[in-house]
């Protein structure tokens, strides 16, 4: 029971610091944007994007470096994803003044960005299953060469945000000092290890008290407790009327976890354990398939007039319960989904 209760200690601490760190550093991101003149949509799809995306990234890296649980980084990012996908709009959208309006540009470069991304995911795990097959051929190996195949994607995501960004005439800006915010930013990435740390610890804790897989929990607590920032920044965003800016940064966040946070994960357990990282391809399927239901959930919504409006929101959110009342049965084993 003591066991327990620490283990429940450092989550909340840990997930305490990733708050409060990711403030940090999405405040930094935000006015270093601001200063360099990027437009909106790169700002929420690309800088504020990978700044919220860190816990992520950081929780796929260190899982497999300290603790050797790749699963559980998996598990974290898809969570991660889910929870961007379904929670964060509806919550923005809670908290917005009215509707949530988006563009064309949203709907049409970035959320079919991201519909690319999870199939190159896909990709990447299935070439895994059928060329480096392990034990009954449903699981399979990921090497660090098939990790470059959505790394490489995401350098072309780069390059289409980096057109968008040669094009768009900025207004001039005052009072803001890159040298500052640059070292607020290194600060609060080192403040994310940390508290990325402790939840891990904390997931891995619960796994070994209640019986359960770690990658269930990175799922839940790890993937809603990393995700925070995002939630942060996105129903901020909408309090200001900023919505494109909004609902970019769930999508770029999701794009960015898909093509190198798990890729990045896999390089460096590849290097830790010299050999390559085991995927079971029985399990991220249904995952998967999980998260392009909620995508496309999302899609439909936004297309509807260009907005989040009405019971929307709402079903986005009923839906994510109904995600983890799944996950629940899972863990009890009253559904063999995951096998």
């Amino acid at each position: 029971m003591l066991a327990l209760a620490w283990y429940v200690v450092l989550a909340l601490v840990g997930t305490a610091v990733v708050w409060t760190a990711s403030d940090w550093l999405e405040t930094s991101a935000d006015r270093l944007s601001a200063y360099y003149g990027l437009p909106a949509i790169v700002q929420g799809a690309l800088v504020v994007a990978v700044a919220s995306s860190f816990p992520e990234l950081t929780t796929a890296v260190v899982a497999p470096l300290i603790h050797g649980e790749f699963d559980l980084g998996v598990g974290a990012i898809i969570g991660s994803a889910i929870f961007n996908v379904l929670v964060i709009p509806g919550l923005a959208t809670t908290f917005s003044p009215g509707a949530l309006n988006v563009n064309r540009d949203v709907v049409y470069k970035e959320a079919q960005f991201y519909f690319v991304s999870i199939a190159v995911f896909l990709l990447m795990c299935s070439f895994a299953v059928i060329y480096y097959p392990v034990e009954n051929g449903v699981s399979g190996t990921i090497t660090p060469v098939l990790a470059a195949i959505p790394i490489g994607t995401y350098l072309l995501y780069l390059f289409i945000q980096y057109e968008d960004t040669i094009e768009h005439d900025a207004p001039d800006v005052s009072g803001i000092a890159p040298a500052t915010q640059w070292a607020y930013m290194l600060v609060s990435l080192a403040a994310i290890l940390f508290g990325v740390e402790a939840l891990v610890r904390a997931a891995i804790g619960f796994g070994n008290a209640f019986g359960t897989p770690s990658f269930v929990w990175g799922l839940t607590v790890v993937a809603a407790a990393t995700s925070l920032p995002d939630a942060f920044v996105s129903v901020t965003a909408a309090k200001r009327d900023h919505d494109v800016t909004s609902i970019a940064n769930v999508l770029g966040s999701n794009v960015f976890d898909l093509l190198v946070a798990v890729p990045a994960g896999v390089i460096v357990a590849s290097a830790v354990t010299t050999e390559a990282v085991a995927v079971d391809f029985a399990v991220v399927v249904p995952l998967i398939a999980v998260l392009v239901l909620a995508t496309v959930a999302l899609f439909a919504f936004l297309r509807t007039d260009l907005e989040l409006a009405s019971w929307e929101p709402w079903t986005l959110l009923g839906l994510y319960l109904a995600f983890l009342l799944w996950l629940t049965l899972e863990s009890l084993g009253l559904t063999g989904v995951l096998v």
